[in-house]
């Protein structure tokens, strides 16, 4: 399998590329991530310890999750795609929504997370494993 993963925001301000595969790729249906995204759930490919490369410079914003975890969400201050999000207390982790990829269709989500916060409207995948919050590793 090839492990670069490429892609950046909407307008090209901003590009990554990341050598790796993902630890894990999930549905979160939090609060935040609806809100971030503009629908019922955020997809994340979520990276620890590989290579990045990111190109441009991002703007940033931080939120709290419900249990205290500090995150940082990337995005292009032009068109203001959503690129990346980080947590400074975890800085091997780096994570990218598919739709920022060049090739959104690597994403393959393993489990949908907060299923308390989502909403019926919201339909995924009902093969995926679903978690009431966020599962422990």
């Amino acid at each position: 399998m090839n492990n670069l993963y490429t892609g950046g925001c909407a307008c090209g301000e901003i590009h990554y590329e990341i050598t790796g595969e993902p630890a894990v790729m999930v549905d979160c249906q939090c609060r935040q991530c609806q809100r971030d995204s503009g629908t019922g759930h955020q997809s994340h490919l979520t990276f620890v310890a590989a290579e990045v490369k990111v190109e441009g410079e991002a703007s940033h914003w931080q939120s709290v999750g419900d249990g205290g975890t500090v995150k940082r969400r990337g995005f292009c201050p032009t068109c203001g795609s959503s690129v990346y999000m980080t947590f400074p207390d975890m800085p091997d982790v780096f994570i990218v929504t598919p739709a920022s990829l060049d090739d959104p269709s690597r994403y393959k989500p393993q489990l949908v997370s907060w299923t308390t916060a989502g909403y019926a409207w919201d339909h995924l995948d009902p093969a995926v494993p679903k978690f009431d919050k966020m599962p422990t590793t």
